[in-house]
C-alpha cells in the first residue's frame, strides 16, 4: 500500500531567531505549507521544498498575544488563520506578487531550446512569490483548544466550553457561539432521551469536521469522545445533536478519513480506535482498534504512551500515529500494519544498543502521499564540524519521509490488479517479468491479436496475461521507470498510473495530460503540442483497453468532460484520439473485456462498448453508450465510492440453464462504497432469449437487480475476465482484502461430474484466511498473492554513526529502507477452510486442478503444518480435531507419503505422535514407499523409525532398504545406509543420518573413477614399472576409508554384518553376469573386489556357462557380435602366420593397468596370494604392459576422432583417459607403420573398416579392460578367458592357457576352461561365425589345454586324495549362515576345516562328469 523508500530529507528552516518550528499545517491542495514558530509563520512550497515568505511579529504584539498554537487554512488557500495561546485569532492574507512572478526561476544558457512556449505556461515547478499580511485580530477571550475549517466557516473550540463560529469574510457575518453543553448528546440517533447531564462543564480538546458525515468528531477534555451533527443545513446551537461512545474515557486526539467515513480516536493506552456512524440508528459503531502488539513488539507495544497525533494521507487509504514518547506507525484504513518505527533497525544499532526514538510535535502529508512532513519535537544540536559562527546562529529542521504507493490506492482499474504497480513522487516500480522470458509464455483468449502499426514491436503478442511463475518469482528485484523530466517538471505530481494486461506498456497523468512508456522501445511518449496537454484534466483515471489508452478528463478550454482513446502506437496529438462528450464529471473508470464503465459524480453508472476499426490506414476505435445505471438512491456521497468494476461473477440466484452463453458476460456490477462491498446483478426473473436469435441492432442490455451487500471492511478487490475450464474455482472466484482481517475469497461451489446440484447447496461460499503480507495483486492460476514489504539497511560507515548524541545524522538515526518483492501461497489456507465446512469434495476438486503447480508439494506440506502445529500444542482438548481430515484428504494425491515425512522433518519430536496418530503407523508408511520403489522417502521415515522405536526395528527396516537400494543402483543412498547401519549400531543414534537428498562430492555415476587413474602412454618405462610397483602396494594394501574399516573395525560385528550384505550382492550381481552393474558397484561403494573374487575364486566367480557369459557381456556392455564381409575369404587376413603378427602387434597397444587408478580401493583380500601360478600370471601381465609403452603418439592422432563413438550408449564417462587402449588402436597403428610398404586392396580396406565396426563403444572397452585387468589380479581364469573371447585378443588366451600349465591350478578349472571353449566353438560354428576367424586363431592354445587335461584326468583318478592339497583353503560364504553377527568372525575360520571333504567330493563328481566330453572335444580340436 504505501512503503518507506531511502533516507528522510533534512529541511533547513533559516530563522533569524532562537524559535524552533513545531506546528504545520498544509493547504487544502497541500501546495502549501504554513509552518508556525512561537512569533513567526512560514510559508513552503512543496515541489521544490523551499521556503517562500515569513511573517515576523513585533515584540509588542507578541506580548499582547502571546505565542502561535495552531494554523488553519482557508478551503481556497487565500488565508491563514492562526490561533494564540491569549485567545486571540490572527486573520492573515496570502497574496500573490503577479502571475509572472516566480521564485527560483530557472536561467538557460544562450541558444537553448527551452524556453516558454505559451504565455503564463510555467515550465519549471517555480515556487510563486507570496506576501503574507495580517488582516483582522479576534479576541475569543479564551484559551483556543481547536480549529478547524468547515466550508466558508471556520469553527474555534475554547475552553470555555463554547464553539465559535467564524465566517472567513467576516464582514458580512461576524460570529456565531454555540455552547457545547446545550447540544443534546444520546447514545444513538434516534433515542428520545434529552440532553445528557454528565457532558456540563466539559470543553472540546479535539475536532475535525467530516463532509462525508457532516459533522464533528470531537474529543473532550476528561477523554470522551463524540461525534456532533446538525440536524438541518443551518449550523446552530438547537440544531445540533451528538452522540457519544460509551467505551471510550481516555481519547485524546482525532482524525476523520472523508472517503470510508471513519473516524480514528487515539486514546491515552496507545491506541487507536476506529468508529463509524451507523447508518440506520446514526449510533457510533466501533470498526476495529489500531495497536501494536507484543507478539511484534515486545519491548515497547505498552511503553509508548498516549496517542499525540494522527494523520490520514490525502487518498485516505492509510493513517499514520506517533505518540506521546515518539516513534511512527502506519497502518491501512481497516487496520492492516504496515510500517512502525518502534522496532528492528529503526529502534536498534547495529552493535545492538538501543536508539531513541524520534519525538515528533506536529506531522503532515504532502501532495499525493509522496512525503510526510514532519516537525520532531527534540532539540537539535549543530554539529560540532561546523564552524563557530554557524553554531551561534540555531538552525532547525523539518524532515521529509520519502514514500512510494499502491496504484491501486488511487486508480484500481482491473488491468492494475494482476501487477505490482508502485508509483513515486518521480518513478515507477513495476513486477512485469523480463521480456525474454515473457517470450516464451502461452497465450491467452482474452488477448487480442492487434499488433502495432507504426510501432517496432520486437516481442510477439503472445504474452500471456497471467506470467509464468519464472518471470514472477525468479527474482525479487524492480523494474524501475523514472518518470520522464520534462513531463514531471510541468505537471507534478503524479496522481494516476496504470499498467497494461501485458505488463509491457504504462502511463501516468499527472495535474495536467498524461504520458505513457513502452517497454519495446524504452522510451516516454509526450503530447507533441504541449497547449493539449495543459487543456486537458484527468479527473477518473486512465486504464488500458488493449493497445489504446481509455481516460476520462477534463477540456479546460471547452468547460466539457470528456472519454478519451489513444492509440499506444500513434503520435500523442488530438488528432488522433477518439474524443466522447460527458455529461457529468467522472470519477471512476475501469475496463472490463470490451467494455468500459464509468461512475460519475451524480452517482450514475454508464458502460460503453468499445470496437476497433480496422478500415483506416490508422486503427481507431469507437465508443457506443449501452446502459446508464442511477445509483443515488443507494450512495450518499459519490466520494464514498472507493472502487468500481465488473464482473462476470454471479450468485446464480434466478439463472435458468437457458442461458449458459451469459458465463463469460459482463454479469455483475462490484461497487467498493466506503468499504462495504455492494454487487448489482443482472435480473434474469424474465423471458430468456438465446443470444444467437438477437441482431446487433436488437441487442438490449439486461437491468440490473438492487444492490446486495456482499463484505465489510474491503480495501481491494480483485476479479478477472479471463476463463479456463480447468481453474475454474479460482477464475471465477472474488478475492477481498480486508486490513487486518486479511483476505476473503468468495469461491464458487460446483457439483461434481456434472450431476444436478443439490437444492439447499450454496451456489458460493466467503471464505477468510489470513496472509504474511500486504496484498497487492493476485495471480488466479497460479494460487499466487503478490505483495511488497520494506527492508532496512544499517548504514554504519560514517564514523560519528555509533555515538549516541543529538549529533547524530539521518544516515545514522534512520535506516535506509528499500522495497522487496514478496509473494504467498494462499492455496492450503482455503483448502483448510472448505475441509472445516466438510466441503472435502471442493477441496479435492479445487486441489487436483491446481496440482501440476511446482508448489503444489509445498502447499500439502503446509496445510498438514500450519494443522499439526495448532491442535498438538493446544491447552484444551479438540472435540472435532480436524488433523484426520487433512490426513485423509491428502491420501488422494500421489505425494501423500513424501507430504508426511517432510512434514515430520520439520516439526519437533514432541508431536510425532499426534502426527502419526493421525496418518498412521511410520512403519506401514515406510514399507508403502518401499513397494512404490520411492527409497528417498522411504529413508527419510528410517529417522522417524529411529526416533521412535527400538534399535533393532531400526536395524530390520535398514536392512531392508539397503538391500533394497544395492539392487536398484542408488549409491548415494548406499552410502548413507551403510553410515546409518554403523551408527546404529556404535550407539551413535542421538544424530541421526540426514537424508540422503543432495549428491555427496565424491560421489559419481557411473565408471567415472577411471578420471583419476588414467596413466599417459608417453611415460617412459622406468616411470611405468615404478608405478606398476607403487600400484601392487596399492592392491595388497588397501586405503581409504574402506581400507580403515578393514584394519580398524574389522572386529567390530556392524561392520561384518554391513560387509556380509555386500559380498551376498555382489555373489548375485556376479552369479547374473552383471558385470557392469559390479564395476559400478565396486567403485560407488569402495568395495575390495579383488579380495572377494579371489575368495569366491572357486565358487561365485566360476564361469558354468561360457556362451550364456559371453552372450550377457555382449548386451551389458553394448558390444556387437563380429560379422564376416563377405570379401574375407580372399583377405591377407587369412594367413594365420600374418594374422599372428598383426595380433602380436595389436597387443603391444593395450596396457590392462593402465585402466587401473591408484587410488581405487579395489585393494586385494586378506587371503595372501601365495600360489607360484598366480604370481606368473601377473608378472607376465607386467611384462606385456611394460612392452606395449611404445609408440603412443601415433595412437592418439589417430585414435581423436573415434572418442565419441558410443558415448551415449554407455555408462560413465572415460573422456578424461590419456591413453587409448582398443584393438582399434591397434589396426590403425599397423595400417600407419605400414602403409608405405603395403598396397591395400579394397577387399583389405573393406577388412579394417569391418573390424572397426565389431568394436563397441570406447567407454566399454575401457570399463572391460578393467574388469580383466580385476580378474587377473584375482585370478579368476574363467572371466579372462571371456573378456579376451569378447574382445578378441589372442594373447589374453595364451597367457591363461600358459598359467592353466601349472600343477598347482585347480583341475576342474582347466577342465571347465576347456569345455567352455568347446561349448563356445560349438556355437560359434552355428550361431556366430563372426567369431570363427578368433577362434581358429587360439586353436594352437585350445590344443595344449587339451593336452594339460589329458595329463592331469588320467593320474588323479587314482589319486583321489592329493586334490585337496592343490586346492586353495577356502570359507564358505558367511553371509549365508543365520547366526549371530558377533560370531560371524569367529566363523570364518573354524569353517575352513570343516569344507574340505565336501569340496573333495565336489571336484570327484565333476572329473567324472566331464570325461565323457573329452572325446568331443578331442574330436572337434582334430577336424
Amino acid at each position: 500500500m504505501y512503503f518507506l523508500t531511502g533516507w528522510p530529507r533534512r529541511l533547513m528552516c533559516p530563522l533569524k531567531s532562537e524559535e524552533k518550528p513545531f506546528h504545520i499545517q498544509p493547504d487544502s491542495h497541500r501546495v502549501f505549507f504554513a509552518v508556525l514558530s512561537q512569533t513567526q509563520i512560514s510559508i513552503w512550497y512543496s515541489r521544490p521544498s523551499v521556503l517562500i515568505v515569513s511573517y515576523k511579529e513585533s515584540a509588542k504584539a507578541a506580548s499582547q498575544f502571546g505565542s502561535y498554537q495552531q494554523a488553519e487554512w482557508r478551503p481556497d488557500s487565500t488565508m491563514i488563520a492562526v490561533a494564540t495561546t491569549n485567545g486571540y485569532i490572527l486573520l492573515f492574507d496570502v497574496l500573490a506578487a503577479g502571475e509572472d512572478k516566480y521564485l527560483y526561476e530557472p536561467v538557460y544558457p544562450k541558444g537553448s531550446p527551452r524556453v516558454k512556449v505559451t504565455h503564463g505556461y510555467k515550465e519549471e515547478q517555480c515556487a510563486p512569490a507570496l506576501s503574507v499580511e495580517l488582516k483582522k485580530v479576534m479576541d475569543l477571550q479564551a484559551p483556543i483548544t481547536s480549529m478547524q475549517s468547515m466550508q466558508e466557516d471556520l469553527v474555534v473550540a475554547t475552553a470555555d466550553g463554547l464553539l465559535h463560529l467564524i465566517h472567513w469574510d467576516t464582514v458580512t457575518n461576524g460570529r456565531k457561539d454555540i455552547n457545547v453543553c446545550t447540544v443534546p448528546f444520546s447514545v444513538d440517533l434516534q433515542s428520545s432521551r434529552g440532553p445528557s447531564q454528565d457532558f456540563e462543564g466539559v470543553h472540546i480538546r479535539d475536532m475535525e469536521y467530516c463532509i462525508t458525515l457532516d459533522g464533528f468528531a470531537v474529543v473532550f477534555d476528561d477523554g470522551r469522545v463524540g461525534f456532533i451533527t446538525p440536524i438541518s443545513s443551518r449550523f446552530t446551537a438547537e440544531k445540533l445533536r451528538g452522540v457519544w461512545a460509551q467505551d471510550v474515557i481516555d481519547g485524546t486526539c482525532v482524525a476523520v478519513n472523508n472517503k470510508y467515513r471513519l473516524m480514528a480516536f487515539g486514546c491515552a493506552s496507545g491506541s487507536v480506535l476506529v468508529y463509524t456512524i451507523d447508518a440506520t440508528t446514526g449510533s457510533m459503531q466501533l470498526s476495529h482498534k489500531l495497536e501494536l502488539t507484543a507478539k511484534h513488539y515486545p519491548d515497547t507495544w505498552n511503553k509508548t504512551g498516549a496517542v499525540k497525533l494522527m494523520r490520514w494521507s490525502p487518498d485516505c487509504s492509510v493513517t499514520m500515529v506517533t505518540w506521546e514518547c515518539g516513534g511512527l506507525s502506519l497502518w491501512s484504513v481497516f487496520g492492516a500494519h504496515l510500517i512502525c518505527t518502534l522496532g528492528e533497525d529503526f529502534a536498534y544499532r547495529s552493535d545492538g544498543t538501543k536508539k531513541d526514538p524520534i519525538k515528533i510535535s506536529s506531522m503532515s502529508w504532502g501532495a499525493e502521499g509522496y512525503h510526510l512532513w514532519v516537525i520532531s519535537s527534540d532539540v537539535s544540536q549543530p554539529l560540532e564540524s561546523e564552524s563557530e559562527n554557524k553554531a551561534t546562529m540555531q538552525q532547525s529542521d523539518i524532515l521529509q519521509f520519502q514514500f512510494i504507493k499502491s496504484a491501486l490506492t488511487v486508480n484500481p482499474c482491473m488491468s492494475n490488479q494482476e501487477q505490482v504497480l508502485l508509483q513515486g513522487e518521480d518513478r515507477l516500480y513495476l513486477t512485469s517479468g523480463d521480456t525474454a522470458q515473457a517470450q516464451s509464455t502461452t497465450t491467452s483468449s482474452a488477448i487480442s491479436d492487434h499488433r502495432a502499426s507504426k510501432e517496432s514491436n520486437p516481442l510477439p503478442n503472445t504474452i500471456s496475461i497471467s506470467q509464468g511463475l519464472s518471470t514472477l518469482l525468479g527474482h525479487r528485484h524492480w523494474h524501475v521507470v523514472q518518470i520522464h523530466s520534462t513531463y514531471l517538471e510541468s505537471n507534478w505530481p503524479i496522481r494516476f498510473a496504470a499498467i497494461d494486461t501485458q505488463g509491457q506498456c504504462v502511463a501516468v497523468a499527472g495535474r495536467f495530460g498524461f504520458a505513457h512508456y513502452s517497454f519495446f522501445t524504452r522510451k516516454w511518449k509526450l503530447f507533441g503540442n504541449i497547449t493539449q496537454e495543459q487543456n486537458m484534466v484527468v479527473t477518473g483515471g486512465l486504464v488500458w483497453w488493449n493497445d489504446f489508452i481509455v481516460i476520462a478528463c477534463y477540456n479546460l478550454i471547452d468547460q466539457q468532460e470528456e472519454l478519451r482513446l489513444y492509440l499506444r502506437s500513434s503520435n500523442l496529438d488530438n488528432a488522433f484520439a477518439n474524443i466522447t462528450k460527458l455529461y457529468s464529471e467522472t470519477l471512476l473508470i475501469n475496463v472490463f473485456r470490451d467494455m468500459v464503465i464509468l461512475f460519475r459524480a451524480d452517482c450514475s453508472i454508464c458502460l460503453y462498448s468499445i470496437e476497433r476499426k480496422q478500415d483506416s490506414t490508422n486503427p481507431s476505435a469507437s465508443i457506443e453508450l449501452l446502459q446508464e445505471v442511477s445509483m443515488s438512491r443507494y450512495i450518499p456521497h459519490p466520494a464514498l465510492v472507493v472502487s468500481v468494476t465488473l464482473t462476470s461473477v454471479r450468485t446464480e440466484t434466478g439463472i435458468t440453464l437457458k442461458a449458459p452463453q451469459q458465463a463469460c458476460a459482463a454479469e455483475s456490477i462490484m461497487l467498493n462504497l466506503a468499504g462495504q462491498l455492494i454487487m448489482m446483478q443482472r435480473d434474469r426473473s424474465g423471458p430468456q432469449v438465446w443470444e444467437k436469435e438477437i441482431t446487433v441492432n436488437q441487442k438490449k442490455l439486461l437491468p440490473f437487480c438492487a444492490p446486495v451487500v456482499l463484505a465489510q471492511c474491503v480495501e481491494n478487490v480483485w476479479t478477472t475476465c479471463r476463463a479456463n475450464k480447468n481453474k475454474r474455482h479460482l477464475l471465477e472466484a472474488l478475492w477481498l482484502a480486508c486490513g487486518e482481517a486479511g483476505m476473503k475469497v468468495w469461491l464458487p461451489l460446483f457439483p461434481r461430474d456434472n450431476r444436478k446440484p443439490h437444492s439447499f447447496l450454496s451456489r458460493r461460499i466467503m471464505l477468510p484466511f489470513h496472509i504474511n503480507i500486504y496484498p497487492l495483486a493476485v495471480l488466479f492460476e497460479d494460487a499466487l498473492v503478490l505483495g511488497a514489504t520494506n527492508e532496512t539497511v544499517l548504514y554504519d560507515g560514517l564514523p560519528w554513526a555509533g555515538v549516541a548524541g543529538a549529533g547524530e545524522p539521518l544516515e545514522a538515526l534512520f535506516p535506509f529502507c528499500t522495497v522487496e518483492r514478496t509473494s504467498q501461497i494462499y492455496l492450503h489456507h482455503i483448502l483448510r477452510q472448505l475441509l472445516v465446512r466438510n466441503l472435502g469434495e471442493q477441496a479435492l476438486l479445487l486441489a487436483q486442478s491446481c496440482a501440476g503447480l511446482p508448489y503444489f508439494p509445498h502447499v500439502l506440506e503446509l496445510m498438514v503444518h500450519v494443522v499439526l502445529e495448532e491442535e498438538a500444542t493446544s491447552r484444551e482438548p479438540i472435540p472435532d480435531p480436524l488433523l484426520p481430515t487433512v490426513a485423509k484428504f491428502i491420501t488422494e494425491f500421489p505425494l501423500f507419503l513424501q507430504t508426511i515425512v517432510h512434514c515430520a522433518r520439520k516439526t519437533e519430536y514432541a508431536l510425532w505422535n499426534y502426527l502419526f496418530a493421525a496418518v498412521g503407523n511410520p512403519k506401514d508408511l515406510f514399507e508403502e514407499c518401499l513397494i512404490a520403489q520411492d527409497l528417498e522417502t522411504a529413508a527419510s521415515y528410517l529417522i522417524i523409525l529411529q526416533n521412535m522405536e527400538v534399535p533393532a526395528v531400526s536395524r530390520q527396516h535398514a536392512t531392508l532398504l539397503f538391500n533394497t537400494a544395492l539392487e536398484q543402483g542408488k549409491w548415494d543412498l548406499c552410502r548413507h545406509m551403510i553410515r546409518f547401519l554403523k551408527a546404529i549400531g556404535s550407539g551413535e543414534t542421538e544424530t541421526p543420518p540426514t537424508t540422503p537428498t543432495t549428491q555427496e562430492p565424491n560421489s559419481t555415476g557411473g565408471f567415472e573413477f577411471f578420471r583419476h587413474r588414467s596413466i599417459s602412454f608417453s611415460q617412459s618405462a622406468e616411470s611405468l614399472a615404478a608405478w606398476k610397483f607403487s600400484l601392487q602396494k596399492t592392491l595388497s594394501m588397501p586405503s581409504g576409508p574402506s581400507a580403515k574399516r578393514w584394519s580398524k573395525e574389522s572386529e567390530c560385528a556392524e561392520n561384518m554384518y554391513i560387509d556380509m550384505m555386500l559380498w551376498r550382492h555382489a555373489r548375485r550381481l556376479l552369479e547374473e553376469v552383471r558385470l557392469k552393474d559390479l564395476g559400478c558397484f565396486s567403485a560407488q561403494l569402495g568395495f575390495e573386489l579383488i579380495g572377494w573374487l579371489c575368495k569366491e575364486r572357486t565358487r561365485a566367480a566360476r564361469v558354468d556357462d561360457f556362451v550364456m557369459a559371453l552372450k550377457r557381456l555382449h548386451d551389458d556392455f553394448l558390444w556387437p557380435f563380429p560379422v564376416i564381409p563377405a570379401s574375407s575369404i580372399n583377405s591377407p587376413f587369412r594367413n594365420s602366420r600374418y594374422r599372428t603378427a598383426v595380433g602380436g602387434r595389436l597387443l603391444k597397444s593395450q596396457s590392462a593397468d593402465s585402466l587401473i587408478n591408484n587410488e581405487m580401493d579395489t585393494g586385494a583380500s586378506n587371503t595372501p596370494r601365495s600360489h607360484s601360478w598366480l604370481d606368473s600370471l601377473n608378472s607376465a601381465s607386467r611384462e606385456m604392459d611394460t612392452a606395449s609403452s611404445h609408440g603412443a603418439h601415433t595412437q592418439e592422432a589417430f585414435l581423436s576422432p573415434l572418442l565419441n563413438k558410443g558415448d551415449d550408449c554407455s555408462i560413465g564417462s572415460a573422456t578424461d583417459l590419456t591413453e587409448t587402449s582398443s584393438m582399434v588402436d591397434g589396426d590403425w597403428t599397423m595400417v600407419d607403420e605400414n602403409f608405405s610398404t603395403l598396397s591395400l586392396t579394397q577387399s583389405e580396406l573393406e577388412h579394417i573398416s569391418m573390424e572397426l565396426a565389431n568394436k563397441g563403444p570406447h567407454k566399454s572397452q575401457v570399463q572391460l579392460r578393467y574388469l580383466l585387468h580385476i580378474f587377473t589380479e584375482a585370478g579368476c581364469l574363467e572371466w579372462c578367458v571371456i573378456i579376451g573371447i569378447i574382445m578378441r585378443e589372442v594373447s589374453v588366451i595364451s597367457q591363461v592357457v600358459s598359467c592353466l600349465q601349472s600343477a598347482e591350478v585347480p583341475v576342474d578349472t582347466v577342465l571347465n576352461i576347456k569345455n567352455g571353449l568347446m561349448a563356445v566353438d560349438a556355437w560359434a560354428s552355428t550361431d556366430c561365425l563372426g567369431y570363427k576367424p578368433f577362434l581358429n586363431l587360439i586353436r594352437p592354445q585350445l590344443q595344449k589345454l587339451v593336452e594339460v587335461t589329458q595329463e592331469q584326468v588320467q593320474p588323479e583318478a587314482f589319486q583321489p586324495t592329493s586334490t585337496a592339497k592343490l586346492v586353495e583353503p577356502v570359507c564358505p560364504w558367511p553371509e549365508d549362515s543365520r547366526g549371530e553377527p558377533a560370531n560371524l568372525n569367529t566363523s570364518v575360520q573354524s569353517e575352513e576345516g570343516s569344507s574340505a571333504s565336501r569340496l573333495e567330493e565336489d571336484i570327484h563328481g565333476e572329473d567324472q562328469e566331464e570325461q565323457p566330453l573329452e572325446e568331443g572335444t578331442f574330436d572337434c580340436a582334430l577336424s
